[in-house]
């Protein structure tokens, strides 16, 4: 298929013709830069439009009516021309069901869409989105996730005026996906008739638990508490704060503790999952040498030689295991036995180790006992 996208290089069409391309549509991009008769050849051989080309935040009113009224109208006009009846997916707004210029310019593209339906034969698919977020979205122009996660990511302030006032957030791969869908002739109507359709996923959230949020993504970096993953929403604004790191910020040092056997470095904690760190011995080095409750490790052997041994508190049964980075082997550390690892080599060994709880100095649940 041939998918003519207007407005090609703003926020929603930079993801969706990325996207496209990776599943394997040609795509017609057209922007503002273009000419009126690169857009008429678009509209003489595309076999669906997205049009996502319009103005939301103009220095003269008029242009809303231009923009977004008078540019459908010319969409529409082409396409009628060339005897395309190729169905078209707009991005609309939810201000469309307001007073506002922009609103009323919005739902007057609508309009001249649903009578080309009409005129045209054309399927019509009406996306009246809320407020989307995501990476590529301009900070300072019109997304306060945008601007938020550009600013906490460089140190400076933001503004809140009302931390109770909620929003009605879209994720962009959510957008994409929905419109994916829509080119392959299976929309989520909101309302068939009015031939609305809207993204199934979204979430509200007050401005106060957004900023909390974002900031907390900042903060991780000294704290090295990953957010929590399984809530799909975090995951997706903690992708999308991400995309905003000044590009000589992406990387951020750890706090090693050094000394003469070697060094010990945490590199993240989760609240529920544990925590990960990097354990290096020197050659004839002996770590451990203790035993748990409750808490539970595994050891991963990256780099170097050694060996892992056991003993039950109750048993004078020593059990060994050789370990090497030759050989990239998990070993569980089970609670109730005294363990150790010893370097048996003559470099470093390096150990990557989980254990299943972030440590708690207060209750560290860890037993001095040689094996």
């Amino acid at each position: 298929m041939n998918i003519l996208v207007t407005g090609a290089s703003g926020f929603v069409g930079k993801n969706l013709c990325s996207q496209l391309h990776n599943l394997g549509y040609e795509v017609f991009k057209y922007d503002k830069s273009d000419t009126l008769e690169t857009l008429s050849a678009y509209t003489k051989s595309c076999d669906f439009v997205v049009h996502l080309a319009g103005v939301n935040r103009p220095t003269n009113p008029e242009d809303f009516f231009s923009g977004n009224r008078g540019f459908t109208e010319t969409l529409c006009d082409l396409l009628h021309q060339h005897n395309n009846k190729a169905p078209i997916a707009i991005s609309s707004s939810i201000q469309a069901e307001l007073d506002n210029d922009y609103g009323v310019s919005k739902r007057e593209g609508e309009s001249i869409l649903l009578d080309h339906s009409r005129k045209n034969n054309s399927e019509v698919y009406i996306y009246r989105f809320s407020n989307l977020f995501g990476k590529w979205c301009k900070p300072f122009y019109n997304s306060v996730v945008a601007t938020w996660c550009h600013s906490i990511a460089r140190g400076e302030d933001i503004q809140i005026n009302n931390e109770n006032a909620e929003l009605t957030l879209e994720y962009i791969d959510d957008v994409v996906n929905e419109l994916v869908r829509c080119i392959n002739g299976k929309p989520n109507f909101k309302n068939v008739e009015e031939r609305l359709c809207s993204v199934p996923i979204n979430e509200k959230v007050t401005l106060g638990e957004l900023a909390k949020l974002i900031q907390s993504f900042k903060a991780s970096r000294t704290s090295l508490l990953i957010p929590n993953m399984g809530d799909e929403f975090t995951k997706k604004l903690y992708s999308t704060y991400l995309s905003y790191l000044p590009t000589d910020e992406f990387s951020y040092n750890l706090n090693s503790h050094v000394d003469n056997r070697g060094s010990f470095t945490e590199i993240l904690k989760t609240i529920d999952r544990g925590q990960v760190s990097l354990n290096i011995s020197k050659p004839g080095i002996t770590k451990g040498q203790h035993w748990h409750h409750t808490k539970n490790e595994k050891f991963l052997v990256v780099s170097g030689q050694g060996k892992i041994q056991f003993r039950d508190i109750f048993s004078q049964e020593i059990i060994e295991y050789e370990v090497t980075g030759d050989i990239l082997q998990v070993v569980d550390i089970p609670v109730g036995y005294t363990h150790n690892i010893i370097n048996t080599g003559e470099n470093d060994l390096i150990t990557i180790m989980w254990v299943n709880e972030i440590f708690d100095q207060d209750n560290p649940d860890t037993y001095y006992l040689e094996v």
